[in-house]
């Protein structure tokens, strides 16, 4: 079980005992070092807490199982309802999201099958999905803005995260992604990312994940930019 919630260990070692599941091991360990502990213990299934690292983990695991391709990995939500980027971990090829918010007996089905070694996926999370394979379109012009947005939100950047990043509103930024749902027909993230895959309207590296420090070209956000702003402001009226 990888997680943060240090404090938390104790009580999910008894959950985890009563569930069945044997020779446990919590760790901490970041995804440098996670591989370490792969090969070290061999483990037959690889449970991680869904926020781990944020909007990278399910890129992460999709980079685990290029190297541990038979490795069953199990994401795990205990503290929030998920939001569209649990779908992602689906997508990657994770094979259960186990999720606390569907009711406790839903949650240790859901522990259950992933113990027994089955795939399972929270009705809830299998409900925000909603996943389509119809061929994808686009209707309309994308913009230069248009891009920079698709790129920030396929690499999980959340509304107010973006409008930082490029100094815009988080009004704007919303009518923006309003404007690109619309062209591409998708209604959530995850679809965004499978048409514009399909469609081949960006380098795929440039829509994967990247920690939010590794943005290329990064910006100041907002804060940072309005302090400039009243800086030079200051020294125009002093002048």
């Amino acid at each position: 079980m990888v997680s943060r919630a240090v404090n938390l260990f104790p009580y999910w070692i008894k959950e985890f005992e009563k569930f069945g599941f044997k020779n446990l091991l919590f760790t901490t360990e970041e995804k440098d070092s996670l591989n370490s502990v792969i090969d070290e213990f061999k483990p037959r299934i690889l449970i991680i807490g869904s926020g781990f690292y944020q909007s990278a983990t399910p890129y992460m695991m999709k980079q685990l199982l290029k190297i541990y391709p038979h490795l069953n990995i199990a994401a795990v939500n205990i503290h929030e309802f998920p939001d569209d980027i649990a779908a992602w971990f689906i997508y990657y090829g994770v094979k259960s999201y186990v999720n606390m918010m569907d009711g406790m007996e839903e949650f240790y089905k859901g522990m259950r099958v992933v113990r027994d070694g089955g795939k399972y996926i929270s009705p809830a999370v299998l409900e925000r999905m909603n996943l389509r394979d119809e061929e994808p379109k686009l209707n309309g012009n994308l913009t230069k803005r248009h891009i920079e947005i698709i790129r920030l939100v396929c690499n999980g950047f959340k509304d107010n995260e973006v409008a930082d990043v490029l100094h815009i509103s988080r009004r704007t930024v919303d009518t923006h992604k309003t404007s690109i749902f619309t062209m591409f027909c998708v209604r959530n993230p995850i679809e965004l990312y499978k048409a514009i895959e399909k469609l081949n309207i960006i380098k795929l590296d440039e829509a994967n994940f990247y920690p939010k420090d590794m943005v290329v070209n990064p910006v100041p956000n907002n804060k940072e930019q309005r302090k400039k702003n009243n800086e030079k402001k200051d020294k125009n009226k002093c002048a």
